[in-house]
């Protein structure tokens, strides 16, 4: 975390190891800023205006808005971005106050003081959209303008983790005179204080940035601006990476992708590959609003006869892993719940739960998933599912599917009895696998108050050392296999894909596994 002491406590840069293990796209050692890079993705925006959104769309906010805090490479504690220092009043971790840098503007002239961080905060409380980022601000009471530069946040309970809360987009800093206070932006614009400006933006294509000169921060951008093209599919953003037609790849590639893309660099075609330990996982979701899906035997039974090996090592080939707990492996507080009670996968077993509890098989469910925000590979993923599950006798499965726009609707509505999520991590503590998805107003749009979870987590908070806050996370986790509303099924690798002259791509990811676009560059000496 971060120093604690009688008087203000400030955040200390420290030395960074790399997070991100993989060979090639190493830096030339050059930093001179360059031009024309083209990145795909799969994960297009579902909104510009940083109040609406607890989703993808922070990819583009980390490099074209500013938090006071955020997550350079290699670091796991937040550090000072608009802010020139941060740090707790108090030793019980209920007074948080930051100074910003001197001479901040947003991209169009206009001053970035107190003020506007201030005016950022109350107006993501405010507009308080269902399922979006005000979740995230729980322990938050008010927020104080001091002074010019000077900004407090005042909580309603100890929250060790809420600096770490400020370094997630969704907190990004917004022109007060472009922003309204009780209502989402909706000219199409944004504007903001990032390494980058928008210069153009068309919905599903393309995202066009420029280096925006007047940035204050702690990146050191080492290009002049990047393009970001919007996939549907994985499968076309992989082929025009081939024509070299883009030049990264990032979101979305499946595990035919990344073996096709390893044998064809082997066989000496100009393509790179970067695999990163990731904390991304995938999981489902249970709505109480549906009968069958409101049974905890129903859920019990579900996840018996999932087959997590099955499913890894069919639809993901090696680029992910069974995950048998919320908490993903590598995070402070993993444990393996739901195999420990489980254990492997049983149809006998299964049966016999439906049975204990009156259930007559097979159970029908519908089962929803996305196609286009995790990429192709989430539809042979739920055609997986649905073959498991059927072939058990104990479960007849539909699936159904949308694009992650009207997905988002859908779910926050209520309106599917189960589907698929990914997440990937605001922060890097196991807190953020747990508390997004308790409480009434939460990440995944069904009210979920387990109420030793819901006490639990304000213990936790408590904790300046994260490390020491790992029994509340397992005893949590052991809460929610009793529930199973929620039902963790694997955590996945992290692949960047580009051509053989880009550079950069080892530092490009925090630790949020949001792309720092402005390490990309391209190589200047071979």
């Amino acid at each position: 975390m971060f120093r604690r002491t009688s008087r203000r406590r400030t955040f200390t840069a420290f030395a960074s190891l790399s997070l991100l293990a993989g060979c090639g796209l190493l830096p030339s050692g050059g930093s001179q800023a360059q031009q024309g890079i083209t990145i795909g993705t799969t994960s297009e925006p579902s909104t510009l205006d940083p109040a609406a959104s607890w989703d993808g769309s922070w990819e583009l906010y980390r490099n074209v808005f500013q938090t006071l805090v955020a997550f350079p490479t290699g670091s796991n504690t937040p550090q000072p971005d608009a802010a020139q220092s941060c740090g707790f009043q108090d030793k019980s971790s209920r007074t948080f106050s930051c100074t910003l840098r001197k001479g901040m503007t947003f991209s169009d002239g206009t001053k970035l003081d107190a003020r506007a961080v201030k005016y950022s905060i109350d107006r993501i409380v405010r507009i308080n959209v269902k399922a979006g980022p005000k979740g995230l601000l729980s322990s938050l009471d008010h927020v104080t303008a001091d002074s010019e530069l000077g900004v407090t946040f005042h909580l309603n309970k100890p929250d060790a983790t809420f600096p770490y809360v400020l370094g997630a987009p969704a907190m990004s800093i917004v022109d007060p005179a472009r922003y309204p206070a009780d209502k989402l932006r909706d000219d199409g614009g944004l504007t903001g204080s990032g390494p980058y400006t928008l210069d153009s933006y068309e919905p599903g294509d393309r995202a066009v940035l420029k280096r925006n000169d007047s940035y204050r921060g702690f990146a050191q951008p080492q290009n002049d601006g990047v393009t970001i093209r919007y996939f549907r599919d994985s499968t076309t953003m992989v082929d025009a990476l081939k024509d070299r037609r883009i030049d990264v790849t990032y979101r979305g590639i499946t595990a035919d992708e990344v073996e096709d893309i390893r044998a064809q660099k082997a066989a000496g075609k100009p393509l790179q590959l970067v695999e990163n330990t990731g904390t991304e996982i995938r999981f489902l979701v249970f709505n109480p609003k549906d009968p069958h899906a409101a049974n905890p035997a129903v859920r019990r039974a579900v996840a018996q006869v999932v087959d997590r090996d099955a499913l890894v090592a069919k639809v993901y080939k090696g680029t992910a892993e069974p995950l048998y707990s919320m908490v993903p492996t590598g995070v402070t507080g993993h444990t393996t719940s739901f195999f420990d009670t489980f254990g492997s996968p049983s149809v006998p077993k299964a049966k016999d739960i439906l049975a204990k509890a009156g259930v007559t098989a097979p159970v029908p469910l519908t089962f929803w998933y996305t196609t286009d925000r995790y990429g192709s590979s989430m539809a042979a993923e739920f055609q997986e599912l649905k073959r498991q599950l059927d072939a058990s006798g104990l479960f007849t499965v539909t699936l159904k599917s949308r694009p992650w726009k009207t997905y988002t609707e859908g779910f926050q509505a209520g309106d599917f009895p189960v589907f698929g999520r990914g997440w990937f991590p605001d922060f890097p503590d196991p807190d953020n696998f747990i508390a997004p998805f308790v409480g009434k107003d939460n990440a995944v749009g069904t009210p979920y108050e387990p109420r030793e979870i819901m006490q639990l987590i304000p213990q936790s908070r408590q904790i300046s050392d994260r490390g020491a806050a790992s029994r509340q996370f397992e005893r949590a986790q052991d809460v929610l296999v009793d529930d199973v509303r929620l039902l963790p099924l694997w955590q996945g690798k992290l692949y960047i894909a580009a051509s053989d002259d880009i550079a950069g791509g080892e530092r490009a990811m925090d630790p949020q596994t949001v792309m720092q676009l402005w390490e990309l560059h391209r190589k200047t000496s071979w």
